[in-house]
């Protein structure tokens, strides 16, 4: 048992006599891993969904797309106060509490009746699976040594990088096989699981009696007031014409005064709701402005190619979520990989590999338009999975490695927040670029439909479920949603 686990104490057998055999480090990180990949699958699954939703529940795309917006707003609320709701509730109570919560929300999900109710619990279930992702990650710098890192983080990074990608796939065939309700209800089994095995594995919150902290209930309030209103700019800018907007400019004003305020009063408070502080480490500041640029890069096209596949190429739901396999399988590959190499060759040189696949890979995704196949997706795609894994690991790794453990909570939730506004521009902007790249002129889009199909083999090839059976056609889609959705 390695030092950084001899002083631990376990709830269940099973736990004490994996402790004694040395294997307890590796359940700890499956039991991790299964809580992050939830809420990471999460949060690209819906995406394919998302025309569904829309015509079952009467809903307008700049109306749908709350369902995604107020899952984001609320995980960069909460992503911020993980370390300290860690400190305050325990670390094992905290995270198995997030599980369920998000199991509940994600119940609640699929029984939605209505779009307010559905906003209302994709929120609850963003508050439940904001903190899991950056809590798995702290959690697996603190159990495992600084030599073990690599391999503990690129077992984890597997998990995390190949979420994005899977999340289509596994919503494609969930909607078109069922209905889009079990998108959420796929999280019921998986999160009682990931519940059973936190019981059991996870350490015992320390007993160690601590100094009762009075709740920073005004830092709160004004990280709420900054970050929401940080969001809803992010979100509705795009097409409320940016600063044109008077509703715009009044969430900018009160995003900049409320940070500000949030900032000064933070470094000045003696228990602070959020830890700024960690970012005196150099590592911790620049790996956190480095991983807005990993957020776009892992998740930016996971936006806007769902829909325009659906409404430009006519595939189904679960067609579209098989054209993403390819990038899952680049990205597993590359970060078994970037374990093995970074060692060799350090985390820089890797990052910034990466840093110009990924941006070669959006100036790519930039040019898609209404004459744009599936086969023209293809080597992007797989490159974009390449790029992310490329960057994940060495950007963790660097950025978290030399923090001492007792401020990797802190430093770990300011990292993934970066990360989570990263990929925030580009959910309501991937949407509405999406919709209008798919409605070409209806002459328009019957030549761009024959050009494709007379000149690009490989992508009548890709319309088939299977991708290898191109002798039957794909099945069309309306360009906004199904004409009978399910129900």
């Amino acid at each position: 048992m390695s030092s950084a686990l001899a002083h631990l104490r376990y709830s269940s057998p099973l736990a004490e006599r994996a402790a004694q055999q040395g294997w307890i480090k590796w359940a700890i990180a499956i039991t991790v891993a299964l809580g992050a990949i939830l809420e990471v699958i999460d949060v690209s699954i819906v995406n394919v969904a998302l025309p569904h939703m829309q015509g079952n529940l009467g809903a307008t795309l700049s109306e749908i797309g709350w369902v995604i917006t107020g899952y984001s707003m609320a995980n960069v609320v909460i992503i911020p106060l993980t370390a300290w709701l860690d400190d305050r509730f325990g670390r094992k109570n905290y995270f198995i509490f997030s599980l369920i919560a998000f199991v509940l929300a994600s119940i609640l999900c699929g029984l939605a009746t209505s779009l307010p109710m559905l906003i209302f619990a994709r929120v609850l279930q963003g508050l439940g699976g904001g903190s899991m992702l950056g809590k798995a990650q702290s959690i697996l710098f603190q159990t495992f040594s600084k030599a073990e890192q690599g391999a503990a983080q690129a077992a984890f990074g597997l998990a995390v990088i190949m979420g994005p990608a899977i999340g289509p796939t596994l919503g494609g065939y969930l909607t078109d096989a069922l209905n889009w309700r079990w998108i959420f209800f796929i999280n019921i089994p998986f999160g009682i699981i990931a519940v059973i095995l936190a019981v059991t594995f996870l350490p015992l919150d320390d007993q160690t009696p601590h100094q009762h902290k009075s709740v920073d209930w005004i830092g709160i309030a004004l990280m709420t007031a900054g970050l929401a209103s940080l969001q809803v700019i992010l979100e509705e800018g795009q097409q409320d014409d940016w600063f044109a907007s008077r509703f715009i400019c009044i969430m900018a004003a009160t995003s900049v005064l409320s940070l500000i305020a949030f900032t000064f009063w933070e470094l000045h408070i003696e228990h602070p709701a959020v830890d700024l502080r960690v970012l005196r480490y150099q590592s911790v500041a620049a790996g956190s402005a480095y991983s807005i640029i990993l957020g776009a890069g892992l998740y930016g096209a996971l936006f806007a190619i769902p829909i325009f596949a659906q409404n430009n190429l006519r595939f189904t739901a679960q067609q579209t979520g098989e054209l993403m396999i390819p990038s899952a399988i680049a990205s597993g590959v590359a970060m078994i990989l970037t374990g093995k190499l970074i060692g060799r060759f350090g985390p820089r040189l890797l990052i910034a590999a990466g840093s110009v696949v990924t941006a070669g890979v959006m100036f790519s995704l930039a040019t898609i338009n209404p004459d744009t196949g599936a086969g023209d997706l293809f080597w992007p795609l797989v490159f974009r999975g390449l790029g992310s894994a490329m960057m994940f690991l060495p950007l963790s790794i660097a950025t978290l490695g030399s923090v001492p453990k007792h401020e990797v909570p802190a430093a770990s939730g300011f990292y993934n927040l970066t990360r989570q506004l990263g990929r925030q521009p580009r959910h309501r902007h991937s949407h509405h670029h999406a919709f209008h790249v798919a409605r070409p002129s209806t002459a328009r889009l019957s030549s761009s439909a024959s050009r494709r199909s007379a000149t690009k083999p490989c992508t009548a090839s890709m319309r088939s479920p299977a991708f290898s059976s191109g002798s039957a056609p794909a099945p069309t889609m309306p360009s906004i949603a199904p004409s009978a959705p399910s129900t």
